[in-house]
């Protein structure tokens, strides 16, 4: 048993911890799909940003409900900057980079990128990162980079450069609400998502086209519908489920989800998008898994091989010459 599944059985969370983990691993695979499908009659920044300030409403609301204080002022800043750099600016980022000719599942791949940001902050900040996690992280990566074979790599510079700026954005983000002074988790939550959501309404009406002319009349039926699945299950559920992670387990573990994420991606789009898969994903999934298992399992898988190499040496010392 990994290390944290380990400590979160002892504290009674290894339920919490392997949902919260499947929660995270499926639906985000399917939002990068919603994204495209809300997009097809919304502006990109001003979807996101209002998806973002509506789950902030909701979520400061059931903080209230269930009698959590306010942020303090610091709590607020800290807030602002996570929020605005996750909610606002990472997922602004993506719907660019998507509207921009980058595919769902390409756009899943690349967020791969994620977990060796974050553990880089987490050695820069003092942690002690495994070399088994570095070896999976390096690993997720190279299966990802194969999974992006399976994609149009045909987009324009500039979406190839909001899509590897998204992870980089979300990784500091990430860090961030690791180490800063927050509330209570729902309202930590709400006011980041808030804040964020404000902030991408707010830029969508200064700066993106058709955002301050936009009207709800031209919202198709199946772009609503993304919509609140996105709000739903994209941002109240699983983004919570991943902040949740992000404080009770290693962030290799938390950040484990953007390996499985674009075989999630890649199934969606062939089943709802039409999508066409060629050979390179069945040499792809066996590294996703593979840097999986490093990831979860690798000390255990290290303490595993250092007890049985030396029985290998000894045997192969007697064993009689010819």
């Amino acid at each position: 048993m990994p290390t944290d599944f380990k400590l979160a059985a002892q504290g009674g969370r290894l339920l919490p911890l392997l949902v919260a983990l499947l929660t995270v691993y499926i639906v985000w695979g399917t939002t990068y799909y919603a994204l495209d499908v809300a997009m097809d009659s919304m502006p990109p920044v001003l979807m996101n940003g209002t998806r973002f300030l509506t789950a902030g409403v909701v979520m400061l609301a059931v903080a209230r409900w269930q009698g959590q204080a306010w942020p303090t002022a610091v709590q607020w800043r800290n807030a602002a900057l996570i929020g605005g750099l996750m909610a606002f600016v990472t997922m602004s980022l993506v719907v660019l980079a998507q509207k921009l000719g980058i595919g769902s599942g390409l756009m899943a791949t690349v967020v791969t990128t994620m977990p060796m940001w974050l553990a880089l902050w987490s050695r820069l900040g003092g942690e002690r990162v495994p070399v088994t996690s570095w070896l999976g992280l390096a690993l997720g990566a190279a299966g990802a980079g194969v999974l992006a074979l399976e994609g149009d790599f045909s987009a324009t510079w500039l979406g190839t450069l909001c899509a590897f700026g998204a992870p980089l954005c979300w990784s500091i983000g990430s860090y961030a609400s690791r180490k800063l002074s927050l509330p209570a988790p729902a309202m930590a939550s709400g006011a980041q998502w808030f804040i964020g959501g404000a902030m991408g309404v707010l830029a969508a009406w200064a700066l993106e086209p058709g955002a301050a002319t936009f009207s709800l009349g031209q919202v198709s039926a199946a772009s609503w519908a993304a919509w609140a699945y996105l709000v739903v299950m994209g941002t109240l559920v699983t983004l919570n489920a991943y902040l949740w992670l992000l404080q009770n387990s290693s962030p290799a573990v938390a950040g484990s989800y953007s390996f499985v994420n674009p075989a999630v991606a890649l199934w969606v789009g062939v089943a709802l998008g039409g999508e066409v898969l060629t050979g390179w994903v069945y040499l792809a999934m066996p590294l996703v898994f593979a840097a999986l298992a490093l990831i979860l399992y690798g000390t255990p898988l290290l303490a595993w091989a250092r007890r049985w190499w030396p029985l290998g040496a000894s045997l192969s010392a007697q064993k009689p010459s010819c």
